[in-house]
C-alpha cells in the first residue's frame, strides 16, 4: 500500500506492514465494521449475495495465484470447487467428522488433485494447458459420477448442520461471519504469499519463464506450488458452498463458473488482489441485476432475451474491459489515486 506524499517507513517492519498509517487503519476498521453488521440490516436476499461473493472471492484469490501471479491459466477451477466440496460432503456425511475439521482437509485433498493435474505444466503451456485444466474439469466431473456408492452420482449427497464447538452455523447470519472471516484471512494470506519467495517466482514465470529458469527459479516446484495454493483455496470455496446449500451435487459446480472466475480476474485486474475482489463484485452484482430485470424485459421484449441476460451483462463487461481497460478495475483505481496525489502538478 502507497504512502501519502512526506510519510516515509522508518524500519524495515513499517515497510512491510499491510497497512502503514492511521488512516489506513481507520479506514480498515470502518471497512469491517460496516462488513459485520451487514446481517443485523441486510434482507435475506441481500445477505445470500454477500455470502456467494465471499465464497467466491474465496476460489478467485486462488486463480488469481494460480493465473494471474504465475501465468497458468486455468478453466478448470470449479472442477477443484467440486472436488472441496464433495470431500466436505463425505466427511461430514459419512465420516461424520465435524465442520471445523472438514473445511481444511477438503482444501488439502483438492490441492493435492491440483498437483497431479499440474504436472503437465512443465512441458505445455499456452492454450494447451488450458485444455489440460479443461479436461481435468470433466475427468473430475465424471468421477464423481461413476464412483455413485461415495458420491451419491447424479442424486449428490446431503451435508449435515454445522457447528463450531457448539455455536451452530446454520442460520445464514451465522454463517455469513463464517463465510466472511474466512474471506478476509484469504484475502491476507493471499496477499503475503505474494511478497514471499514464492509469490516473486510466480510472478517472474509469468513474466518470462525460460529467463527464471536460467536465474535459478525451480520451474516444477513453483508451478505445482502454484497449483496446490491455488486448488487449496478452491477446495475451501466449494467445500463452503455445500455446506451452505447443505447439499452437494455436480450440477452445483458448472464448467461455465471456471469462465465468469477468469472474467473476473480479467475486470478487476489480473494479478492484483485488490481486483480480484473488485472483478468478483462487479460480475455477481451484474448477475443479480439480470436476475431482476428479466421479468421485466419478458413482459417487454422476447422472454429469450431475458432468459440469455445472466450471460449477456458479465459479458458485455469483460468484452468492453479486454477493449478499453485490460489491466481492470485495479488500474484505473490506481491512476485516480496517483492524480489525486499529484494534483494540482
Amino acid at each position: 500500500m502507497r504512502l501519502p506524499s512526506g510519510t516515509f517507513a522508518q524500519s524495515y517492519a513499517q515497510d512491510m506492514a499491510l497497512v502503514r498509517t492511521k488512516a489506513h487503519w481507520a479506514f480498515l476498521v470502518a471497512f469491517l465494521a460496516f462488513l459485520f453488521t451487514i446481517p443485523q440490516w441486510a434482507s435475506p436476499s441481500f445477505l445470500t449475495l454477500v455470502t456467494i461473493i465471499g465464497i467466491t472471492v474465496i476460489s478467485a484469490h486462488g486463480l488469481n495465484i494460480l493465473t494471474g501471479n504465475c501465468g497458468l491459466v486455468s478453466l478448470g477451477h470449479s472442477g477443484f470447487m467440486m472436488v472441496g466440496g464433495y470431500v466436505m460432503a463425505i466427511f461430514c456425511h459419512t465420516v461424520g467428522l465435524p465442520f471445523w475439521a472438514s473445511l481444511p482437509i477438503a482444501g488439502l485433498i483438492a490441492g493435492f488433485v491440483g498437483i497431479i493435474f499440474g504436472l503437465p505444466s512443465l512441458r505445455i503451456k499456452g492454450f494447451y494447458l488450458i485444455m489440460a485444466t479443461v479436461a481435468a474439469y470433466f475427468i473430475i466431473h465424471w468421477l464423481v459420477l461413476q464412483f455413485r456408492s461415495v458420491t451419491g452420482g447424479t442424486e449428490g449427497l446431503t451435508v449435515p448442520p454445522a457447528d463450531l464447538f457448539g455455536w451452530s452455523i446454520r442460520p445464514k447470519a451465522n454463517y455469513f461471519y463464517v463465510v466472511m472471516v474466512l474471506a478476509v484471512l484469504a484475502t491476507i494470506v493471499t496477499k503475503n504469499i505474494l511478497r514471499t519467495r514464492a509469490g516473486r517466482a510466480f510472478v517472474a514465470i509469468r513474466d518470462n519463464d525460460l529467463a527464471a529458469e536460467v536465474m535459478g527459479v525451480n520451474l516444477f516446484s513453483y508451478k505445482l506450488q502454484a497449483f496446490f495454493i491455488g486448488c487449496v483455496f478452491a477446495g475451501i470455496a466449494g467445500a463452503l458452498s455445500a455446506q451452505y446449500y447443505s447439499f452437494v451435487n455436480v450440477e452445483q459446480f458448472p464448467f461455465f463458473d471456471s469462465v465468469w472466475l477468469l472474467g473476473m480476474l480479467i475486470v478487476g485486474g489480473m494479478g492484483s488482489v485488490s481486483g480480484t475482489i473488485y472483478g468478483v463484485i462487479i460480475i455477481k452484482l451484474l448477475q443479480q441485476l439480470a436476475v431482476r430485470l428479466g421479468p421485466t424485459l419478458s413482459e417487454l421484449a422476447n422472454p429469450q432475451i431475458a432468459t440469455g441476460l445472466s450471460l449477456i451483462l458479465p459479458s458485455l463487461a469483460i468484452i468492453l474491459f479486454l477493449i478499453f481497460a485490460p489491466r481492470g478495475v485495479s488500474h484505473i483505481w490506481e491512476r485516480l489515486r496517483n492524480y489525486y496525489q499529484a494534483w494540482p502538478y
